[in-house]
């Protein structure tokens, strides 16, 4: 079994960066807390060491999912050293856990990152002080940019060559903790990973994980009593008296090692954040941010770009395409195939490219400045008033581009009932495999408003999504005290690579799937088309794919579309929301987008377009979001309860829409 280099940290403290910048690769990176909700595993460029990036983490008491992953590792996975990046602007509070992982006994060293915002705020720590502090090497460095990086590879494999266990750190928690130190250790078998001190003083905290750990290997009482009796000795918390221990330990080393050179009243930070995470403008800033995005992404930047591919795709792609299989001699049914199916149904979802990779950018901003997290305090009043808190908002923000990582990074959150409630209710954000349906609609029936309607229905899914949490938590899942902490970092100007390097990592999911699932899924539909109970070659209408769209047809005509085609349409969208454009390029034979604009407008009107839009918005998520729901919930019960309650909520409101759009006049 390998043995692991493990890189531990606070979140925010760009743990992720600096991974990537040792490795070599590139992982998932965020201006705020919560990116890395499971471990990765890279190897140490040009040494060939595996190395793991971990959950960010305060304390190796876990609070949260993401965050028993760092403590577990630990306990179950074999670890030849530690590399603890540290905040050098926020020495304190990170240390905290430094100290943990010392009393780990493995070799550690401290990657000192940030040491430039430090220094913006007048604070200069000296690296070689703080090493002999703390007894360990600490090497100053700056992940954003690589700097420092080769002098703490060289650390880093000089530090792995040590074998066993090194001394742990020189604090005195006391004689009475000490001394219930000393009895724990004394009962502890031999042969575990980790060493019996901090075994012992992580069991004195209250750390539940390792409650556990030890009740496999022993019985326990005699642990417990020890623990009582220290407590009641102490006359206070041990956990408290512990921590306050630590924390006398850290200051002291902290005023050894640093320097405040300059004091400035407020920094940049400060400043934005008295107006953007203001109690009444706050709210405001977010939408009016949320509507210049969609402004661009639909009607200033997004459209025209679209336009020019979809040209492309029904013009040159097209022509040389039937010259080609004309003079390699492809048979009739061939053509129709590549022409009629692949191009048609895979084109009809590429040309919306553009648009998504315009969404995806200003997501990336928006995480990679550090407003995501000011978005997830602004939100935390009116999270509260319905169950939930404000970190809940950050996965539903993450669903906006899609809803199977938004479902995972739930696990940051600390209570098993949010964290499920959050995850039952993420599949109403809008993910972007919508958003061809929605450019498709909304362009064609509302051309001049696009991007208001698209932005509705943005915040349709969220007031519904937040509308079932206030009803669930007072219902099914009422909730436990909540718990809300979320790192503020400061705000950092995105560099152009690294924006890049994250809307391509989002981007590249939907163009991946345009040329492998959803060109499969082309071909079947276009020969579920051709296919019918009275042969092949059949007309539309009396193929297998309008038979299983016809079932669904009388069920669907209350809300305005109670076509086959629309039917057709959302089961294959069950599979892939983008599938949904696919199928009707397909049925209606559209070389391009203007026929296809022009056939739905025969199938549609403006109201019954609406209320298809707000269904696709609110029904059953896609295949693959299911199956990640019922991993993460770990039940097959709430797994049912997420989809019919997606496909009731979808009805009724679509229902709604359409007979109060017709009660007012509307068509």
């Amino acid at each position: 079994m390998s043995s692991y280099i493990a890189l531990f940290g606070n979140p925010n403290t760009g743990k992720t960066s600096l991974f990537n910048s040792l490795t070599g690769s590139y992982e998932y990176v965020g201006n705020w807390s919560g990116v890395t909700v499971e471990k990765k595993v890279g190897v140490l460029r040009q040494h060939g060491v595996p190395i793991v990036d971990l959950p960010g983490i305060y304390s190796l008491q876990p609070l949260s999912r993401d965050e028993g992953v760092a403590t577990d590792f630990l306990l179950t996975e074999p670890c030849s050293a530690i590399v603890n990046i540290v905040d050098a602007s926020q020495l304190r509070r990170n240390l905290h856990l430094t100290v943990q992982l010392l009393e780990f006994g493995k070799p550690l060293i401290v990657a000192l990152n940030m040491v430039d915002v430090a220094e913006k705020r007048g604070v200069k720590v000296d690296a070689e002080k703080l090493s002999r502090c703390i007894g360990a090497p600490v090497v100053p460095v700056i992940a954003r940019t690589g700097k420092g990086t080769k002098e703490l590879v060289r650390a880093i494999l000089s530090l792995s060559e040590q074998s066993g266990e090194r001394e742990h750190v020189a604090i005195d928690y006391g004689r009475d903790v000490e001394a219930a130190v000393q009895k724990i250790s004394e009962q502890l078998p031999d042969g575990l990973l980790a060493s019996k001190r901090w075994l012992a003083l992580q069991f004195l905290e209250g750390n539940e994980r390792i409650h556990a750990y030890l009740q496999t290997y022993m019985d326990i009482a005699p642990l417990v009593a020890v623990r009582d009796e220290a407590q009641q000795a102490l006359g206070r918390p041990l956990a408290e008296h512990i921590y306050d221990a630590r924390d006398k330990w850290i200051v002291h080393a902290i005023e050894t090692s640093t320097v405040i050179f300059q004091q400035k009243p407020l920094t940049l930070t400060e400043k934005i954040d008295a107006v953007v995470t203001n109690k009444y403008l706050g709210l405001p800033i977010f939408l009016a941010f949320m509507y210049i995005m969609f402004m661009l992404t639909f009607d200033w930047l997004g459209s025209p770009l679209a336009d020019l591919l979809d040209q492309f795709f029904s013009g040159p792609l097209t022509e040389w395409l039937s010259k080609l299989l004309t003079i390699v001699g492809a048979s009739p049914f061939i053509q129709a195939l590549v022409l009629d199916g692949i191009v048609s149904g895979v084109g009809g979802v590429l040309v919306f490219v553009p648009q998504i990779f315009i969404l995806f950018f200003f997501i990336s901003l928006l995480e990679d400045s550090g407003y995501m997290a000011r978005v997830a305090m602004v939100m935390d009043r009116f999270m509260e008033a319905i169950g939930l808190n404000g970190k809940a908002f950050i996965p539903m923000i993450i669903g906006f581009g899609c809803n199977v990582p938004g479902v995972m990074a739930a696990r940051t959150i600390e209570q098993p009932k949010e964290r499920l409630l959050t995850i039952l209710l993420l599949p109403f954000m809008s993910c972007s495999a919508r958003l061809p349906v929605y450019a498709l609609f909304a362009g064609t029936f509302f051309a001049k408003n696009q991007a208001i309607v698209v932005f509705s229905l943005y915040v349709l899914g969220i007031v519904v999504a937040l509308g079932l949490a206030k009803l669930f938590s007072s219902t099914l899942l009422k909730n436990e005290s909540s718990i809300f902490v979320i790192e503020l970092p400061p705000y950092r100007m995105p560099q152009a690579l690294t924006l890049w390097r994250s809307t391509w990592d989002k981007g590249k999911g939907f163009v991946r799937k345009a040329g492998t699932f959803i060109f499969g899924g082309s071909v079947a539909i276009w020969l579920l088309t051709y296919v019918g109970p009275k042969g092949i070659g059949v007309s539309m209408d009396d193929s297998f794919l309008a038979v299983i769209g016809g079932v669904l047809a009388p069920i669907l005509a209350p809300l305005g579309f109670g076509t086959w085609q629309a039917g057709a349409s959302l089961i294959t969208g069950f599979l892939a929301k983008e599938v949904v454009v696919s199928t009707m390029n397909i049925i209606y034979h559209a070389k391009d987008m203007d026929l296809l604009q022009g056939a739905i407008t025969q199938h549609f009107t403006p109201l019954s377009a609406l209320s298809f839009m707000v269904f696709v918005l609110l029904y059953i998520p896609c295949l693959a979001t299911v199956a990640t729901i019922r991993k993460e919930a770990g039940s097959r019960k709430w797994t049912l309860i997420s989809i019919g309650c997606a496909l009731t909520v979808a009805y009724i409101i679509s229902f709604f829409v359409y007979h109060g759009g017709t009660w007012l006049g509307f068509s």
